[in-house]
């Protein structure tokens, strides 16, 4: 079963503002018309219009001007490192391409895998652990200490600062964003709908029947095997410390939606 649940913690950890929308239109040119004879010009095009943003972002305080996406990387993990601390920051993140790695989690936590070449932190220490028997096999619920030092990083993380720190890198988020193939979204709607997705995973109590029908296991019920990536990602850690990541992500939207830009 794949192990990607940090990719939620990582989500939650730099999450992200301008979204800029130019209409471009052309008009085809005419022959001018005979004298005697009144001009027909042509309808002008439909402007279409643009994206409602519901969620955005104001822009960052200060006039530091941003790195490159290219070099962003060092930057925010110093940030980081000043939020959760260099230590937690060697043993949990990735170092290389931060913000696209944060934003492609993301963004397909709502599908149905997460590539894990593209994770922006570290896997689990520790290998995946099945108990039950050969023929019936469940979710063993070792597993779910292995979480744990992640989420009471994630627990004890100021939301305030984290979202402050967000808004800072904001425009480099939607940078990568658009870069997937997303223009004209905004990236801050995508955080909140996908947050939204992960506070609906159902709570599972007792032992989690698995199944094995190639080489990696998968739930046995198909309605739970069917969810998003990452509200499996939630089931596979336990009800316990899915319940304090739900409580986070609750903290975080409400930070996100309350961020608005000054008239």
């Amino acid at each position: 079963m794949n192990e990607n649940f940090k990719y939620i913690a990582a989500g939650v950890a730099v999450v992200g503002l301008t979204i800029g929308g130019i209409v471009y239109f052309s008009q085809t040119r005419k022959t001018p018309p005979p004298a005697d004879t009144a001009a027909v010009v042509p309808p002008r095009p439909a402007v279409p219009d643009e994206p409602a943003i519901k969620h955005p972002v104001p822009a960052a305080d200060g006039n530091d001007a941003l790195p490159s996406l290219d070099d962003s990387s060092v930057p925010v993990q110093t940030a980081l490192a000043d939020l959760i601390g260099a230590q937690s920051v060697e043993r949990f993140v990735v170092s290389d391409d931060l913000i696209r790695h944060i934003v492609v989690t993301i963004d397909n936590l709502t599908d149905e895998k997460v590539a894990e070449r593209l994770r922006p932190v570290k896997p689990a220490p520790g290998r995946f652990m099945v108990g039950g028997s050969e023929e019936s096999p469940v979710l063993d619920a070792a597993n779910y200490e292995r979480y744990k030092p992640m989420v009471q990083l994630l627990r004890s993380t100021d939301t305030q600062r984290l979202v402050a720190l967000y808004v800072r890198y904001y425009p480099l988020f939607q940078q990568s964003y658009e870069n997937l193939g997303h223009p004209p979204q905004y990236f801050n709607d995508r955080v909140v709908e996908v947050i939204d997705r992960l506070l609906d995973t159902p709570d599972v109590q007792g032992p989690i029947a698995l199944a094995q029908p190639n080489v990696q296991y998968e739930f046995a019920d198909p309605k739970l095997e069917s969810l998003a990536a990452g509200q499996k990602m939630l089931i596979r850690m336990g009800s316990d410390n899915a319940k304090s990541v739900k409580d986070k992500l609750r903290e975080l939207r409400s930070a996100l939606i309350a961020q608005q830009p000054p008239n």
